[in-house]
């Protein structure tokens, strides 16, 4: 799978110019695609994550662990479609799902006979979930949490971190974004239990609920202290307000979600990615005597949360066959060690080459970071030197190898120890090949 890189270039910037080049020459393709797509989306673009100069590659297939480019080229796949993709691609047991659904009928317009069957799944998995709703996304997820927050509290105020990620109108990489829905947001520091304690006493008796990732995602895998987490939840629960553990990408990190490694329990779970089985999918529970105001059977006022297709026959039949049938706790534990071994050992490949990388995450999940470490939260990334994530980007892109932009990987049941060590292979030739231009970018 790898391939010989350009020459070795004498500054960080000559080896980004140089793998560009290489780029832009090997995908003609992806370019033309781009240029068409552009006439009809804004940037060609309708996912904002997916784009990056100069053009973005383009897929027009995918196999077990494997992506087939427009223009001719294989790439394993580290990625994994942001943590949604863990079951790898097309697996025989999801195929084999869908093609019963669609042969049953797609659009139904009343409940199916899986959803409360895929329901009592995610409750037996996540315990915290004493009753459960389906939306259709992560982002749908957090903001019904964030509204029945709202509703059983009678308060307003949201305390978030920066970092934080929980959908499209809802993220907090710089404190906030201009699309973000109005709810009155605090934002703090990410593992600062100092700080966390003191927003919360000022917030007093309007705040609603904590928002937060066990691990954030987008925002590096940068795990949760558990003294952090500790505090957040005995500090909601002074308070009376609502914590909401958003498990959308960190669920996959153990049988029953961090909260579980963690042993914690907080009021509120939102969870979304692979647990669709590939599909559209998300879904937000917990506490029975919160998650009744949803009751349509209750007597008095109901929170009313439609969606028509919340319990669509395609997610309801992929995400309960990926569950009864493939997702078992063996197969879970396996991967993230797995994803444990690999981090450890491109850990060691920064460490000998002395280059000024680390890496962060935890089990399958893990980012790559241009600063020294350790990181504990994004401020210590403050001095990051984006070309040089960059250089990591289409170097292994050049090898045969797909991940995130930003340098994260969500590793999928279909990547093997040997797919691993062909990983490490290229990180020690990228160490090789720019180690003095990383050391010294000038």
């Amino acid at each position: 799978m790898q391939r010989t890189g350009p020459p070795r270039a004498h500054t960080l910037r000559d080896a980004v110019q140089a793998l560009r080049s290489s780029y832009v020459d090997a995908n003609p393709r992806s370019a033309e695609r781009h240029e068409l797509a552009r006439r009809s989306m804004p940037g060609g673009n309708t996912r904002t994550t997916l784009y990056y100069e100069p053009f973005p590659l383009v897929f027009e297939r995918a196999e077990g662990a494997h992506l087939y480019s427009l223009d001719g080229r294989r790439y394993l796949d580290l990625l994994g479609d942001y943590t949604a993709g863990l079951y790898g691609h097309s697996h025989p047991v999801l195929v084999k799902a869908l093609h019963a659904a669609l042969d049953e009928g797609v659009s139904f317009g009343g409940h199916t006979e899986r959803e409360a069957r895929f329901a009592a799944e995610l409750r037996r998995r996540f315990p915290a979930l004493e009753l459960v709703r389906f939306t259709n996304s992560g982002t749908e997820a957090n903001l019904f949490a964030l509204a029945a927050a709202r509703a059983h509290t009678g308060r307003s105020t949201v305390l978030v971190f920066r970092g934080g990620y929980h959908g499209g109108v809802l993220a907090f990489g710089q404190g906030g974004a201009p699309l973000n829905v109005p709810h009155r947001f605090l934002v703090g520091d990410y593992n600062d239990v100092d700080g966390a304690r003191e927003i919360i006493a000022e917030a007093g008796d309007d705040l609603a609920a904590v928002l937060v990732e066990p691990m954030l995602g987008s925002g590096g895998t940068i795990p949760g202290t558990p003294e952090f987490l500790r505090t957040l939840r005995e500090e909601t629960a002074r308070a009376g307000a609502l914590l909401i553990f958003d498990e959308i990408m960190t669920s996959r990190l153990a049988p029953g979600g961090l909260q579980q490694v963690l042993g914690i329990t907080p009021d509120l779970t939102t969870l979304g990615k692979y647990l669709g089985g590939g599909m559209s999918f998300g879904a937000f529970g917990g506490r029975a005597g919160i998650m009744r105001g949803f009751d349509p059977s209750a007597p008095g006022p109901v929170w009313a949360h439609a969606g028509t297709f919340n319990n669509n026959t395609l997610t309801m039949a992929a995400g309960l066959a990926g569950l009864e049938h493939v997702l078992t706790d063996t197969a879970l534990d396996e991967l993230n060690a797995r994803g444990e071994r690999l981090r450890g050992r491109l850990r060691s490949v920064f460490t000998d080459a002395d280059i000024p990388f680390t890496v962060t995450g935890r089990g399958s999940l893990m980012t790559f970071h241009p600063v020294p470490g350790p990181v504990g939260s994004p401020a210590d990334l403050t001095g990051a030197d984006h070309a040089a994530r960059e250089l990591l980007f289409f170097h292994l892109l050049e090898q045969g190898y797909w991940m995130a932009r930003r340098a994260m990987v969500a590793l999928s049941l279909a990547i093997s120890d040997t797919d691993c060590d062909g990983v490490v292979a290229a990180f020690e030739e990228f160490a090789d090949r720019y180690g003095a231009a990383l050391r010294d970018p000038s």
